[in-house]
């Protein structure tokens, strides 16, 4: 078989631009989703300017909306945590901009520093928390555009292992624990 006459009978995709399909406005899948994220990250003077940061509660601000889509941009001082959350019936891009981040699931922690990307699922139920000495910042895009961010009991699997490791240590079982608390 000849290569060369494999690909003359292909052709150039490029010379028949009726295959190619139109540049898309707005992102519809998740690998777009991921490229708007990093598009934006990249783009520091589209944001930077509009950073604050707040010691009472996390500060945030919708930097831009699309159909079916919003992006938000987060700030974390050291210490502050969004608690266990899920985003309802939304799916999301986290970006970490600036900084570093440590988030919680029920499978574990992962520290997530400048340029490190989270996608997920809805009702993917995570705790984001700045454990660092520094300020943070974070861009989340949300499609659909978030609705609900429904909270849950602290359950991530760190958090249970390190109070089943106190009780032990402490010489508390489950049933004398359960017996506490009747």
């Amino acid at each position: 078989m000849n290569s060369d006459s494999d690909l003359q009978i292909a052709g150039d995709i490029l010379e028949v631009p009726h295959l190619l399909q139109p540049p898309r406005e707005h992102p519809s899948t998740v690998a777009e989703f991921v490229g708007l994220a990093r598009s934006i990250a990249a783009d520091r003077s589209r944001w930077a300017h509009l950073i604050q940061y707040d010691a009472t509660s996390r500060w945030y601000h919708r930097l831009s909306t699309g159909p079916g889509y919003e992006v938000w941009l987060l700030s974390w001082v050291p210490g502050q945590g969004s608690g266990p959350h899920d985003h309802g019936s939304s799916c999301g891009v986290l970006t970490v901009l600036d900084g570093a981040l440590t988030e919680h699931t029920d499978r574990g922690t992962r520290a997530l520093g400048t340029g490190s990307q989270r996608v997920f699922a809805p009702g993917y139920v995570h705790e984001v928390v700045n454990d660092s000495l520094e300020p943070a910042v974070s861009l989340h895009v949300y499609y659909p555009g978030l609705t609900e961010m429904p909270m849950h009991a602290a359950r991530c699997a760190v958090a249970e292992a390190g109070a089943e490791k106190a009780d032990a240590e402490n010489g508390v079982t489950e049933k004398a624990a359960a017996d506490k608390v009747s």
